[in-house]
């Protein structure tokens, strides 16, 4: 599994290209054969994606859950980091941070549970998950900020008609590399509520 030593205040994303080559089971890319398995979702010479489609499914297709680890990884801190799209047909990043009651500015009265931080022996990171309490025997308030990040459409790949095996794990590639350095331009935002 790839080690998460790129992550720090100012990275909440990263490709691991290194990683992504050496388990690839078609011996060139491990997310060009998830994109493979999954050319239905490109559309075609005559019905192609728009940018924002095109980014949407690639972002999707390279992170986890669909993989598992993601092309994309995603500082363990984060609950999610997902491409979504208004109803405007806007694309965004959401990320989704679990935050402590210490983090807040107006606390609960009363005295309740937390998010626990799941830390995990073999990785010395600071960047820990919060996970919901294993057992809940009193009132348990868990708060979650989302930031909507707005992604500018010149930072999208006009992706060339259809599924092609180069050709879109190329532009697969560039466009979610673009969203995830996007996504680190803001990390300072996410980092001031830790």
């Amino acid at each position: 599994m790839p080690q998460n030593t790129s992550f720090d205040e100012h990275t909440i994303a990263y490709t691991d290209d290194a990683y992504d080559r050496e388990r690839a089971s078609n011996g060139h890319s491990r997310y060009g054969a998830y994109l493979a398995d999954r050319a239905d979702q490109f559309g075609g010479p005559r019905n192609p994606l728009t940018p924002v489609e095109f980014a949407t499914a690639a972002w999707h297709i390279a992170t986890s859950p669909v993989m598992s680890p993601g092309y994309v990884l995603i500082r363990p801190d984060l609950a999610t980091l997902t491409a979504d799209v208004d109803e405007e047909g806007n694309l965004h990043l959401r990320a989704e941070l679990p935050i402590t009651h210490r983090a807040l500015a107006v606390r609960p009265a009363v005295r309740m549970d937390d998010w626990s931080t799941y830390r995990d022996t073999w990785n010395p990171s600071p960047w820990h998950p919060r996970i919901q309490p294993e057992t809940v025997t009193r009132p348990t308030l868990l708060t979650t900020a989302v930031f909507l990040i707005p992604v500018p459409l010149h930072l999208l790949t006009a992706p060339a008609g259809g599924y092609h095996a180069t050709r879109t794990v190329q532009e697969a590639k560039r466009t979610v590399q673009a969203l995830a350095q996007h996504a680190n331009q803001h990390a300072h935002l996410i980092g001031a509520l830790r």
